[in-house]
């Protein structure tokens, strides 16, 4: 056996975590890295155990499943095999591989997961329990957009609490808990873990999601006390005058069910239940809307709720009501606080308005620090923008939004929000004075004001710089906007609606794959997808749907741009994490949708929805302007059926695939008949979106290619280089002109600031991805929508490219492009099978590239020269490497196939 000090196997994951708490899968997938100083590393088999124990682990003994050495190089997405797993059962297990040069590895660490609640059995006898119940007649799960509502008020935010006894030594305490709509969970005293605004937003009347956590640390021998604060989210947004209301989503109260399991080192175990022997009481927060705000009322506090000894006899016992009828377990990503802005310049704008400037527009809430006397009260109004006047407005953003904080007049009060955010820049204080600032009328004193940013607690995996500063500028502002955008859903904004708007899940998606591992919030979004989908196939533009916008007919909810994303999400999710069980469920709602889709077309034509939103036209940004309707819709749900065919025939399909693509040759066949002009080789009005979309799908004859690709060029280019594509087709764009070979193209259009685009919009004072190219202020000031540049940042101008048939980039394309005045790229990307890295520098005296290969891929170098022999690795020419082997020259380039390790390319002079 050969030595394995150099093959080590590391960063292991259940289902795309390192220590999951709530797996629900029945065969879990395992997913495992290979590290190695030698290159060429590939793993050729591979034996994973698993135990109940980890006494067991230790002894090697797999007592569950020892799956015995598997001749496989797979490392990404193994299923377990073994017996039947239990509900809230731990699980460990360890892995050891053998790679291509008949070295062993060491057993890996053992890695750890744990069983969720697999069945509604497993909640035992708990019950949801509230303060109060929404009368049914009230009850209003989805809501027409634009129709009145009678007044009725703030609704009671409740406190519920429970006391038991730990009789003995305790092994492992698991809550589960799923407070509707949000919730923050306390156990003797403390806050359980650092989440914010839990569980995920779902569409309630169908599933909910619970939240576990570990919490043995927080427990002691003799009494406990857990407690549990509620608030709205989307689950209830209340009707409340003076503060805005987005949606009239009402599906009930707040309410909370939870199970405790208490696991004892004897092997015995208990559990706390919610039942109607817990008690409850109003909470200090008055008031909370995901749409208007928080409202917090220090006078009401009661110390000690939620620990042992406190007098709970003036409570009242909760009411046992009813919930969603499913529960899964939330296994995205929790939302959490991440970057602080503090020290925010500060001026008074107008006599009692203090406005605070954080100089980073971003998602988020305040901490306020303050002192002052009891029944105080300050108002902190959040916005994007300031007015001429130097006050804050929230025109374009939903408002009266509002953070209100009454104090109790104890000493120094810290105060944060707990169950709803906002995005902003500027905070404007009204009732209270800066520390050091005048102040006769002895207002209360705000001693700190601090943004917190909120957002999807996705890893982040990638970074790119280059030299060119308005490049690096770009990705920072877009890069804002995805941070300001990831919550339980990829929102549209972070204030006006906080809506999953669908087009920006497939659009965006690589963007945001480059740079945050979003595997789990993916398949979250997924699940909504189904959920939302009708029962005549159609999937709306926005999951979950919480509302039903009818201004303009269907074209808000019934648009393909938007609905395809049921059928492009899995299988991204598929091409960038190996998933294929994601497609697997996923494949009937793909079905269905496309069987929909089938049923609106016109002669294979689709013209519904709203085309190539946002574009530039004439007119205010809106509905498509360049573009007639029918370009992009159809396009869309030709790639559907194409995507639909591959799919049908990985999972062993072939009668279906063939049927899709039989029907694609028609929709195909219609699409050029309707739109391409032969004589001009051009498709529809010529806009950027029409000619871009038909390339990039496959619709245009490959004999008309070449023209159509150049007239879309001759486009960019009589117009000085500047967009006109929108929300639909930059991205396409974009696309198509990278793989022409055509990025100088791309680089024209994006490095300047005189039209509408990203410089533009920083040139006005951005600091996040705007909704409009042209930065308007009428609209939202943080929006996910527009930031397909940053797919190419990473994979074209620093060249980190999956190749055309690689799955989780195992096989890899480094192809950068070396353009303009750009003399320096790089590139980082933390891919299923480890680091990715790609760092150029072109000078006079040639061209360098430096590049890292995981172990287990493989990846083909493009470099600038038609001449090998001017190429050298390490100092070396190539002909010193019979590792590295040339693949030949395409398009000015020498290709080079190389395994695992990182190489330092440089290029000579010829």
């Amino acid at each position: 056996m050969a030595s394995a000090q150099q093959l080590k196997v590391q960063h292991l994951t259940c289902d795309y975590q390192s220590q999951p708490l709530s797996v629900e899968q029945s065969h879990p997938r395992f997913s495992w890295q290979l590290s190695s100083e030698q290159r060429q590393v590939t793993q050729t088999s591979y034996r994973i155990l698993v135990a109940d124990s980890e006494k067991q682990l230790q002894k090697n003994v797999g007592n569950l499943w020892d799956s015995g050495p598997v001749a496989s190089g797979q490392s990404i997405q193994v299923p377990y095999a073994g017996r039947a797993l239990q509900a809230t059962k731990t699980y460990f297990w360890k892995v050891m591989v053998w790679d291509n040069t008949h070295r062993v590895s060491r057993w890996s660490p053992p890695a750890r997961w744990q069983m969720g609640l697999l069945s509604p059995a497993d909640w035992l006898n708990s019950e949801w329990v509230a303060y109060e119940k929404l009368p049914e007649e009230h009850v209003t799960v989805l809501p027409t957009d634009g129709k009145k509502d009678p007044f009725f008020g703030a609704n009671v935010l409740p406190l519920l609490r429970k006391d038991f006894v730990v009789g003995k030594r305790l092994h492992k305490a698991t809550a589960y808990v799923c407070g509707l709509g949000q919730f923050e969970l306390h156990l003797n005293g403390r806050k359980v873990g650092d989440h914010f605004l839990d569980p995920a937003w779902t569409k309630y009347d169908q599933h909910a999601q619970y939240v576990a956590f570990d919490v043995t640390e927080q427990l002691r021998k003799g009494p406990n006390t857990v407690g549990v604060l509620l608030g709205n989210g989307f689950y209830y947004v209340p009707p409340v005058k003076g503060r805005f209301r987005k949606l009239k989503t009402a599906f009930g109260y707040p309410k909370l069910r939870l199970r405790l399991v208490l696991d004892y080192q004897d092997g015995h175990r208990e559990d706390v239940l919610s039942d109607a022997s817990w008690k409850t009481a109003p909470g200090p927060v008055t008031f909370s809307s995901i749409y208007g705000g928080e409202d917090y009322d220090a006078t009401l506090e009661q110390p000690g709720w939620d620990a042992p000894g406190f007098r709970d006899q003036t409570w009242k016992p909760a009411l046992v009501v009813s919930g969603p009828p499913e529960l899964t377990a939330q296994n995205a990503e929790p939302l959490k606080v991440h970057e602080t802005f503090t020290n925010p310049k500060i001026v008074l704008a107008s006599p009692g308005k203090w406005v605070y400037n954080f100089g980073q527009n971003a998602s988020g809430i305040v901490e306020l620090r303050v002192q002052g006397q009891a029944g105080d009260t300050v108002r902190i109004l959040p916005a994007e923008l300031l007015k001429a006047d130097k006050t804050i407005t929230q025109k374009a953003t939903g408002g009266p939004y509002v953070f209100t904080y009454v104090l109790r007049g104890t000493g120094v009060e810290t105060w944060r929000p707990r169950f709803s955010y906002y995005g902003f820049r500027y905070a404007q204080v009204e009732g209270g004075v800066p520390q050091g600032q005048p102040n006769p009328q002895g207002r209360p004193v705000v001693l700190a004001l601090t943004a917190l940013h909120t957002r999807n607690a996705a890893a982040r995996v990638g970074e790119f710089s280059c030299s060119n500063d308005l490049f690096n500028r770009t990705n920072t502002l877009i890069d804002w906007s995805v941070k300001s955008n990831l919550a339980s859903v990829f929102t549209d904004c972070p204030h006006r609606e906080k809506l999953g708007w669908q087009e920006q899940t497939h659009l965006m998606g690589a963007s945001i794959r480059y740079a945050y591992d979003i595997a789990t919030l993916c398949r979250k979004v997924i699940d909504d997808l189904r959920v939302a989908q009708t029962a005549e196939g159609l999937v709306p533009e926005i999951a979950p749907e919480y509302v039903k916008f009818e201004w303009g007919g269907d074209m808000f909810r019934d648009s393909p741009e938007w609905g395809s994303s049921s059928i492009l999400l899995p299988w991204y999710v598929y091409q960038w994490y190996g998933d294929r069980q994601v497609l697997a469920s996923s494949y009937p709602m793909m079905q269905r949708y496309a069987r929909y889709l089938g049923t609106k077309a016109q002669g294979h034509i689709l013209s519904q929805g709203l085309g190539d939103w946002y574009d530039l036209g004439p007119k205010p940004p809106g509905v498509s302007q360049q573009t007639p309707m029918g370009v992009t819709g159809t396009a869309m749900y030709y790639h559907d059926l194409t995507i639909l065919a591959g799919v049908a025939r990985l999972l062993g399909k072939p009668a279906d695939a063939a049927d899709y693509e039989q029907l694609a040759a028609q929709v195909r066949t219609a699409f050029n008949q309707k739109f391409f002009n032969p004589q001009t080789r051009q498709y529809a009005t010529g806009s950027q979106a029409a000619n871009a979309m038909a390339v990039y799908m496959g619709l245009v004859e490959p004999a008309d290619k070449a023209a159509v690709v150049e007239n879309l060029i001759r486009d960019i280019q009589s117009r000085n280089n500047a967009l006109t594509a929108g929300d639909i087709g930059y991205r396409y764009l974009l696309r198509v002109l990278e793989d022409a070979g055509r990025s100088d193209v791309i680089f024209a259009m994006n490095n300047r600031s005189d039209v509408p685009g990203y410089g533009y919009q920083l040139t006005r004072g951005a600091t996040a991805l705007t909704e409009s190219w042209a930065a308007l202020p009428t609209v939202s000031n943080n929006h996910l929508m527009l930031g397909h540049l940053q797919e190419w940042l990473y994979g074209g101008l620093a060249g980190i490219r999956p190749a055309k048939d690689a799955v989780a980039f195992d096989k890899i394309d480094f192809r950068p492009e070396p353009v303009g005045d750009v003399t320096s790229a790089q590139a980082r990307y933390e891919s299923p099978y480890g680091l990715i890295a790609s760092q150029w520098q072109k000078s006079a005296d040639g061209f360098a590239l430096t590049v890292t290969i995981p172990a287990n891929t493989t990846a083909t170098v493009y470099l600038p020269t038609t001449n090998p022999a001017t190429i050298t690795e390490g100092n070396q020419p190539l002909s010193r490497h019979p590792e590295l082997h040339v693949l030949g020259t395409d398009q000015g380039r020498t290709r080079i196939r190389a395994g695992s390790g990182t190489y330092r390319f440089v290029v000579g002079p010829n």
